[in-house]
């Protein structure tokens, strides 16, 4: 049995909020829930890319996406994990 993992699907624009679904393995809202995921550390990977591109920024500036970076790591290594565990 997975464990839960509660995921984005962005952000509403109409009130500003995240909605976090449970988006279990094989659901109707796992699909959804990828795709957000990836849209979002791609957005990420353009934006360190740039600013690593610029080369003026200091350490701790660089620091401060290292959070990001590993949350959006973390999902993607996740999203990749479970479709391991989908039976083919």
């Amino acid at each position: 049995m997975s464990a839960r993992r509660f995921r984005s699907l962005g952000v509403d624009p109409a009130t500003g909020k995240e909605a976090f679904v449970d988006a279990r393995p094989g659901g109707v809202l796992e699909e959804p829930a990828d795709a957000h995921a990836l849209k979002a550390a791609a957005a990420l990977v353009t934006v360190v890319g740039a600013v690593l591109d610029g080369g003026r920024s200091s350490d701790v500036e660089l620091a401060a996406f290292v959070p990001s970076l590993h949350a959006a790591l973390e999902e993607c290594v996740g999203i990749m994990g479970a479709d391991r565990e989908r039976p083919k």
